[in-house]
């Protein structure tokens, strides 16, 4: 089977969906699938890679248009990979990709992966729609991350007969509490203080780290934030302002290894997010696989389907401080309810998340487009 995955940006560059396109490509090059991805570059020029064993084409990228990379030889290379293929596989939304598939795609099959609606570019996203609605109804099948997104996002609803749920995997070994790992764990919490809460993930509006602030005035813990971007100094200054320096701690960007150690060594997860462009929040599965229970927000979107409430953590109504620090404190008081919850996290992950579980769905995905 021949597939070619389509995105704007590829490894080196992190993210949620250039990390679960990796994932995807090398663990599909890994079953004997010739996987390979036709990306954008960073920079102007076009480069022919193989990274970590996946073929990767990234083509010389002129401009930006809004967070959409416009790149002109990337459609010559479409019409040219695709030939032969069996499966495209595109990762929505990344308008520029999809418009060149439906001109120029020649693939057997044409399946999706929905990752989330356009959220706060209103102009951009009525632009958008007519487009993403014709791609959805050209598409073979569409894999969604979680049964609740089809439910509530207004184009997914419309073709729900399309839809599969395929939750996002992650690499459960990476997670696995070490001597090493569990020696880094002791250091972070000696380093930043007990009870330790734990947020990982990039600050962007939706992320609500300004509620998390606000219910830290009544949580007796302290608070490591992991992760940078646009909205770090606003939410410093916040932080100042509310005399909360003393127990909130602006970590800054984690390696792998310092990361899974933050994971082993919190009591409790939190992501706080406030709106819809938060859609699964993949940092929750890490922090099941680690054995942390969970309070995250109710959004309509994946967050409530990776974290249950009341089995592997709490979920709240989103931008409300105080349910907020109800749950969290709820959490630090009760020992064996954290304990109880983190054996609940480790099982879910085992169960749902695993990059093996991710990798036999959506060869299934597959074969079921190729026969359809």
């Amino acid at each position: 089977m021949r597939v070619l995955h389509l995105y704007k940006d590829y490894a080196p560059v992190i993210g949620g969906i250039e990390n679960h396109i990796r994932l995807l490509a090398e663990g599909q090059r890994s079953l004997g699938i010739d996987a390979r991805v036709l990306v954008t570059n960073t920079g102007c020029a076009t480069l022919q890679e193989t990274i970590d064993g996946v073929p990767a084409v990234k083509t010389g990228r002129l401009l930006n248009v809004s967070s959409a990379p416009i790149s002109p030889a990337f459609y010559p290379w479409l019409y040219r990979l695709e030939e032969g293929v069996d499966i495209a596989h595109a990762h929505l939304p990344y308008p520029p990709g999809e418009l060149g598939h439906l001109a120029l795609g020649r693939s057997r099959r044409f399946v999706l992966s929905y990752h989330s609606d356009i959220i706060r570019q209103r102009v951009l996203g009525a632009l958008y729609a007519p487009l993403l609605r014709l791609v959805l109804r050209r598409a073979d099948l569409i894999a969604v991350s979680n049964p609740a997104y089809i439910r509530s996002s207004p184009f997914l609803s419309r073709v729900p007969a399309k839809c599969r749920v395929i939750p996002f995997g992650v690499d459960l070994s990476r997670f696995e509490a070490t001597p090493a790992v569990s020696a880094a764990a002791a250091q972070i919490r000696q380093r930043y203080g007990e009870p330790l809460l734990l947020f990982v993930g990039r600050f962007r509006h939706y992320k609500g780290v300004d509620v998390l602030l606000r219910a830290m005035r009544t949580i007796d813990a302290r608070l490591l934030l992991v992760g940078a971007g646009p909205m770090e100094q606003t939410w410093r200054a916040q932080a100042e302002a509310e005399g909360l320096l003393g127990k909130v701690t602006f970590g800054g960007e984690f390696s792998d290894e310092e990361l899974v150690a933050a994971y082993h060594a919190a009591d409790v997860f939190v992501l706080p997010s406030t709106n819809r462009a938060e859609a699964y929040g993949i940092v929750q599965m890490e922090a099941l696989a680690c054995g942390l229970p969970v309070v995250c927000t109710e959004l309509g979107t994946g967050t409530s389907f990776v974290n249950q409430d009341g089995v592997t953590g709490f979920v709240v109504p989103p931008g409300d401080p105080d349910a907020l620090a109800a749950a969290i404190s709820r959490l630090l008081g009760n020992a064996a309810l954290r304990r109880t919850m983190a054996s609940a996290a480790i099982a879910r992950a085992r169960a749902e998340f695993s990059k093996e579980a991710m990798l036999t769905r959506i060869v299934a995905f597959y074969q079921e487009a190729l026969s359809s």
